[in-house]
């Protein structure tokens, strides 16, 4: 009989149990700096490497441990991080600006990985491949039209899987063929950031944790920074909050939606069994509005499974049953194993569904990674530095886009739940209709 999930389920990340002790850090902050960083996940710990390696005194500063946030807690996948299609953002922007937007995304892909072996960072870091599959026979038609279009338009490699070939990416059924892209890679989230630490403090950087900030004020000079363990003054202030943005940054906060991203690990798996469900090691995700994201853990013994499972924000008790049962449908396989790990992240979704960075009454920014920013927040993060540093090759296309938010939205997504609710209806109707007619 299979173990229920809350017999044995941890309520931290599966990463955290992977990494080696942390490096101590300083308890309070200097008094004076050249920049401040305020976060320490992926965007601001590369800001601060830039920085610090460009002569620049660097203060990192967190209101929760190094890497509490979503850099520890994600699913490790790595994509080319740009939702928007080239058509979509032609339309919008102009094909010039469109192809610039894009190709961030390109270079972003390319960036992590090159900055992870020049920097000797043990993090797992594969270039395996995603698998991404269609939940109708109309989203397969689809995801190789589009599939076909990037080939051509933007050199994006990839090639379809029809439905009849499906078990040699994934095993299951639950599913009608999908497009596997070549270039996109896995790597463990917490090795990284651990790596991008150790780099930032290896720079000179400084790094202090539990260190809330309650103000920022801009001097004319400077700025004035006032902490929980004191003011600081800096020449230069770098905000990298993202899914964590709060009333610090009003203006920000109003340009990013916080959303929670739901994982579980299951226990350790067969070898045959995990050989079954990833034959080729690619993460894989899905066409549903609510996505599911899913992988091989790096050493291949246990299934790490994610996504949206209500329409509020819940908490890991709640989610891990709510995952398991959606971890089954689509892999059977896997019913009488029980989860080891369940718990979640917060990510920031902008408006137009784009990262954005810029500077904002004098204070630099960069967020908005829309669940898929563990290559472009660290890329986005280095451009930054280089802008402090008045370096003319930290410029990106994202840096003059608008940056909307919408009327009466104060960083509250109260209209969250209902969103969610709706696509969760729309994905099953599809999902019915469609195993209908392949069953007729």
């Amino acid at each position: 009989m299979a173990r229920t999930t809350s017999e044995i389920t941890q309520h931290h990340p599966y990463w955290h149990d992977q990494v080696g002790p942390m490096p101590v850090l300083p308890v309070d902050p200097p008094r004076e700096t050249d920049v401040l960083i305020v976060g320490s996940g992926y965007t601001g710990l590369s800001a601060a490497i830039a920085t610090a390696r460009g002569g620049r005194k660097t203060l990192v500063i967190d209101a929760e441990a190094a890497g509490f946030g979503c850099s520890t807690r994600n699913g490790g996948q790595i994509s080319t991080s740009v939702k928007p299609s080239l058509e979509k953002l032609t339309a919008k922007f102009g094909a010039q600006k469109a192809r610039a937007v894009r190709g961030e995304g390109e270079q972003a892909l390319a960036w992590i990985g090159d900055f992870i072996e020049t920097e000797g960072i043990a993090c797992d870091f594969k270039r395996a491949g995603r698998f991404h599959a269609a939940h109708t026979p109309a989203h397969y038609e689809a995801l190789v039209r589009d599939a076909d279009r990037m080939r051509k338009d933007e050199g994006i490699e990839s090639f379809a899987v029809p439905r009849a070939e499906q078990h040699r990416e994934l095993g299951t059924d639950s599913y009608y063929g999908g497009v596997a892209y070549t270039k996109h890679c896995s790597l463990d989230p917490a090795k990284y950031h651990l790596g991008l630490l150790m780099a930032a403090l290896k720079a000179g950087a400084e790094v202090v944790a539990h260190c809330p900030v309650g103000r920022i004020e801009h001097t004319g000079t400077g700025f004035r920074v006032q902490t929980a363990k004191g003011e600081v003054r800096a020449r230069d202030v770098i905000v990298a909050t993202n899914g964590y943005t709060g009333a610090l940054t009003p203006w920000l906060q109003r340009r990013v939606i916080p959303i929670g991203s739901y994982i579980i690990a299951t226990e350790e798996l067969p070898e045959t069994l995990m050989n079954e469900l990833f034959p080729t090691d690619r993460i894989a995700s899905d066409t549903c509005k609510v996505l599911y994201y899913y992988r091989a853990s790096p050493d291949r013994r246990r299934v790490l499974f994610g996504g949206r499972v209500s329409a509020a924000e819940t908490d890991t008790s709640v989610s891990a049953p709510l995952l398991f049962e959606s971890m089954v449908r689509i892999f059977p396989q896997l019913r009488d194993y029980a989860i080891s790990h369940s718990w979640h992240g917060t990510v920031a979704y902008s408006f137009d569904e784009m990262a954005h960075t810029g500077i904002h009454d004098g204070v630099h920014y960069a967020m908005g990674y829309c669940g898929s920013g563990v290559s472009m927040a660290g890329y986005l993060g280095m451009r930054m530095g280089q802008k402090v540093l008045g370096l003319a090759e930290g410029q990106t296309a994202f840096d003059d886009l608008p940056h909307p938010t919408r009327p009466l939205y104060t960083g509250k997504p109260w209209f969250l739940p209902a969103t969610v609710a709706w696509y969760r209806w729309v994905d099953r109707l599809q999902t019915r209709r469609a195993a209908i007619a392949n069953s007729s």
